[in-house]
C-alpha cells in the first residue's frame, strides 16, 4: 500500500559532487534516512483513508481475492505491506485458514486492533517488520499486495513483493494481483496554457507589460518534474499506447532497474501537445468468467488516488489528425534514491526533430532537512 504522498508535484535536485569516500558515507546516511521517512509517511491515518476510501482500488481488491475463494479457502496467505490490514481481512472473508500481514510501519498496531474488532485475531497475524527481515514459520500459498506507487514503480515496493515469492510461496502458489501493464499517451494541459497566458493579460488589467514572464513561467510549469494529476479524458489526444507488461510470477528485480518500451500513438484531430500521460492496470487472475478483474489507473476510468504521471514537453507542439507520436520510454530508480522512480522519453511528433528528456522525483531527505 505504498504512496507518495507529500505533494503532487516534485522537483528534481542535483547531487553535489564530493570526495568519493565522503559520498559513499552520504549516501549510506541518506539511504536509511529515505527508508525511516518512507515508513513514517504511513503512521498518519490520512494516507490510509485516501487509500481506502478510494472504492475503484479497495472495492476491485474485495472483489478479486471472494473471486478466488476457491484459491484462498484454507489455504495460507502473505499478505506484503499490510497496512491497516484490510487486505488480510477480505482473505480471511474468502476462507483463508492462515493470514500473515506483514507491515513495517507502526500502523501494524492499528492493524492490530481492527483484526480484534473484526474477531479475526485467531487467523490473522499482524507482524511488525519488513517482509525482508521477518521469519515467518512456514510457506504460503497466496501473495496479496496493494504494493503499486505512482507511475506503478514509484517507491518500489514491487521489489518486496519479489522478495516474498522468492522466498515464501509454495510452487503454484498465486499471486494477486499477477500482472501490470504500463501506458503512454500524448495530452494536452489547457491548465498550463492558461497560467502561460496571464502573463500577456496583466496589461490590460493593470496597465503593465509583464509578458516577458511567459518563459520564465514556462520553465517553471514545464519542468523535469513528475507532476501527478488528473487528467480529464478531453485533453488525451490519441488513443494510449502499452509499452510495458510485468508478470509477477516471472520478472526479476534486475529487470526492474529498467522498464522500457517502444510507443507509436496516432493524433485523433488537430492540437496541441504539450505533455504525456503515464497511467497503468493491474490483473487478477479469476477462475471463473470472466477470468480476470482489472484495476486501472486510466484517464478513460473512473478516477483512482494514484491519477496519472503527467510529463511536460519543453514546449508544445502542434498536430493534425493522424501525426504520429512515437518514441521509447524508459523507468529506472534514481541513483540519489532507490524509491524514487525517473523517467525517460526520446520522442518524435510528426516530421519534428526527436527530443529527449528525462523526469525525476527526489530524495525525501531534502524534505526532512527544510
Amino acid at each position: 500500500m505504498r504512496k507518495w504522498r507529500n505533494k503532487n508535484t516534485v522537483k528534481s535536485r542535483a547531487h553535489t559532487p564530493e570526495k568519493m569516500s565522503h559520498v559513499v558515507k552520504k549516501r549510506k546516511l541518506d539511504k536509511t534516512r529515505q527508508e525511516r521517512l518512507y515508513f513514517d509517511s504511513y503512521t498518519d491515518v490520512t494516507i490510509h483513508e485516501e487509500m481506502i476510501a478510494d472504492h475503484v482500488r479497495t472495492n476491485t481488491y474485495r472483489m478479486a481475492i471472494l473471486r478466488n475463494s476457491e484459491s484462498i479457502r484454507g489455504k495460507v496467505v502473505l499478505d506484503v505491506g499490510a497496512g491497516t490490514g484490510v487486505l488480510s481481512m477480505f482473505c480471511v472473508q474468502a476462507g483463508a485458514k492462515k493470514v500473515y500481514a506483514v507491515e513495517a510501519c507502526s500502523i501494524a498496531e492499528q492493524a492490530v486492533r481492527i483484526v480484534q474488532q473484526n474477531n479475526m485475531a485467531d487467523r490473522i497475524e499482524v507482524i511488525r517488520g519488513t517482509v525482508e527481515t521477518v521469519d515467518l514459520p512456514e510457506k504460503v500459498e497466496v501473495i496479496v499486495s496493494e504494493w503499486m506507487g505512482y507511475a506503478l514503480l514509484h517507491e518500489s515496493m514491487l521489489n518486496s513483493v519479489l522478495y516474498a515469492r522468492d522466498k515464501w510461496l509454495q510452487p503454484g502458489g498465486i499471486i494477486l494481483p499477477s500482472k501490470a501493464e504500463l501506458y503512454i499517451a500524448p495530452i494536452c494541459d489547457p491548465v498550463v496554457e492558461e497560467r502561460l497566458s496571464f502573463w500577456y493579460t496583466v496589461k490590460d488589467q493593470y496597465g503593465v507589460d509583464m509578458s516577458c514572464m511567459s518563459d520564465f513561467a514556462r520553465g517553471c510549469l514545464m519542468n523535469s518534474d513528475i507532476t501527478v494529476n488528473s487528467v480529464t479524458v478531453e485533453d488525451v489526444l490519441s488513443h494510449p499506447a502499452r509499452f510495458a507488461e510485468l508478470d509477477l510470477y516471472s520478472v526479476t528485480v534486475e529487470e526492474l532497474r529498467s522498464v522500457r518500451g517502444d510507443f507509436r500513438c496516432e493524433s485523433f484531430g488537430s492540437a496541441a501537445v504539450n505533455a504525456f500521460c503515464v497511467f497503468f492496470t493491474v490483473t487478477f487472475p479469476c477462475p471463473e468468467p470472466p477470468h480476470a478483474l482489472l484495476l486501472s489507473t486510466s484517464p478513460f476510468k473512473a478516477e483512482t488516488h494514484w491519477k496519472q504521471a503527467v510529463l511536460y514537453l519543453d514546449a508544445p507542439v502542434d498536430v493534425v489528425q493522424d501525426t504520429a507520436v512515437r518514441g521509447e520510454i524508459s523507468m529506472f530508480p534514481s541513483e540519489e534514491s532507490a524509491r524514487h522512480i525517473c523517467i525517460h522519453v526520446d520522442y518524435t511528433v510528426g516530421e519534428h526533430k526527436t527530443q529527449s528528456k528525462t523526469f525525476s522525483i527526489p530524495d525525501w531527505s531534502g524534505e526532512a532537512q527544510s
